[in-house]
């Protein structure tokens, strides 16, 4: 199966300290990852969403995946990778990069990834793009 990438750059009008708290929150990332809500179930170390924490992401009838933090460093950078055996990817990598810019914050978040069966990489990654840029511009509209 081919390697999928998705790049997206998204600005905010928030500062990076806001958020970073609120995308490093595993709990609010059901606003972004819609329709899948977003659960989670281990802590990491030193903070609750860092190295080491556990999140669910479930929607019906889909199989629960589950993403562990691999790296976390305040207000610049969150890691992740899928850790869930029966996930219908692999070799699944996600980056989110937070950096100050014109006054607000400025996002840059890559998602490589195989599927595991032919053509799921491809259509994983229109759906999954598309989603997550809708649910970055609902934010960069709320109030943190």
């Amino acid at each position: 199966m081919k390697q999928q990438r998705i790049e997206i750059i998204h600005d905010f009008p928030q500062s990076v300290e806001k958020v970073f708290a609120w995308i490093g929150n595993h709990n609010n990332l059901g606003e972004i990852f819609f329709p899948f809500t977003v659960t989670r179930i281990k802590d990491g170390q030193g903070d609750v969403n860092g190295v080491g924490s556990v999140r669910k992401l479930s929607a019906f009838p889909l199989i629960p995946v589950e993403e562990t933090v691999t790296a976390f460093t305040p207000n610049q950078l969150i890691e992740y990778t899928v850790t869930s055996k029966l996930a219908p990817i692999k070799e699944h990598l996600g980056v989110m990069q937070f950096e100050s810019y014109n006054g607000g914050t400025r996002l840059r978040y890559t998602i490589t990834f195989k599927g595991v069966v032919p053509l799921l990489g491809p259509v994983l990654k229109v759906g999954l793009g598309q989603g997550i840029k809708r649910g970055l511009s609902k934010l960069a509209k709320k109030s943190l």
